[in-house]
């Protein structure tokens, strides 16, 4: 088992309790930055709300229902450029809108061709503006062009497994300025990481990264969320194990943080970093934001 390389995280505030008012949440589970905003997934309320940097709420939007522009469980969360990329669970989309919460496009319908999607759970766009998105219930994650064209996709649709380039739950996605992919292979507890064209690089987890969950530092309990820092490293939030792990681009273990509870539990399901190292957490069972700040 690693140790930890760093001096730990402190977690510097927190904010957010339940309830359906501004700066309530009702299980968050998505959460991104952009300058001094923080966008989160307000998944059972279903809409978005923001924040800066210390928590102080400045708007939100979003309505349930399946229009254009309304939402129905948003979960993982992306920015890029000036528009927000939220992946929506049941509504079998990816929708996007300016950072102003006005409603641009969607991308995607129900099904299992290439392009459609089954509860897509997170998304991430290169510089061309192609979209990389965990399509949960399809078993797999597909490459799309910006207008929505399938390219290509890993994992096997509908079919989940360990072995032979098969993926099971994939829940998230993110690209490092290399273009370098990383897969949150949920229910597989582990991290795989491709080249931008599609051939593997690395894969991390439990024992040999094939399924086997557990509490140890660079083993996981199924991963829900995972974001590439401004130095490169990678955060994965580590649900079931109530915590925040981090490590090099090539999997090496750095350090992990998090909220411990006797009751609730699952208090990491999304993580998002800024530019200056800090680290904002959506804590799901506790229905609030963390943000934690590394130890020196």
């Amino acid at each position: 088992m690693p140790n930890p390389q760093e001096a730990p995280y402190i977690l510097d505030r927190t904010w957010g309790s339940k309830g359906e008012n501004p700066g309530q949440f009702n299980e968050p589970t998505g959460i991104a930055l952009a300058g001094n905003e923080v966008f989160v997934s307000d998944s059972r309320n279903t809409r978005i709300q923001v924040f800066d940097l210390d928590g102080n709420f400045k708007r939100l939007f979003g309505e349930k229902g399946e229009a254009s522009g309304q939402m129905n469980r948003p979960m993982n969360l992306t920015i890029a450029g000036d528009e927000l990329y939220v992946a929506e669970f049941f509504n079998d989309q990816i929708q996007i809108y300016g950072l102003d919460g006005g409603f641009r496009r969607s991308i995607g319908k129900a099904g299992s061709a290439g392009g459609e999607m089954s509860a897509p759970g997170g998304v991430a766009v290169n510089t061309d503006g192609a979209l990389f998105v965990a399509d949960f219930f399809n078993q797999r994650v597909q490459q799309l062009l910006a207008d929505g064209t399938f390219v290509r996709q890993w994992g096997t649709t509908q079919k989940p497994g360990v072995l032979g380039g098969k993926l099971n739950y994939p829940t998230d996605v993110a690209i490092n300025n290399q273009g370098t992919l990383y897969i949150a292979d949920g229910y597989n507890d582990r991290v795989l990481a491709f080249t931008p064209d599609g051939q593997s690089l690395y894969q991390w987890g439990g024992p040999f990264a094939m399924n086997i969950f557990g509490p140890f530092n660079g083993w996981f309990a199924t991963v829900t969320g995972i974001s590439v820092g401004p130095g490169g490293d990678v955060f994965v939030a580590d649900f079931y194990n109530d915590r925040v792990q981090k490590f090099t681009a090539e999997g090496e273990f750095l350090n992990a943080f998090g909220i411990i509870s006797n009751t609730p539990t699952h208090t990491a399901i999304a993580v998002a970093v800024a530019p200056d190292g800090s680290v904002f957490v959506a804590d799901y069972a506790n229905n609030q934001i963390q943000k934690w700040q590394p130890g020196y």
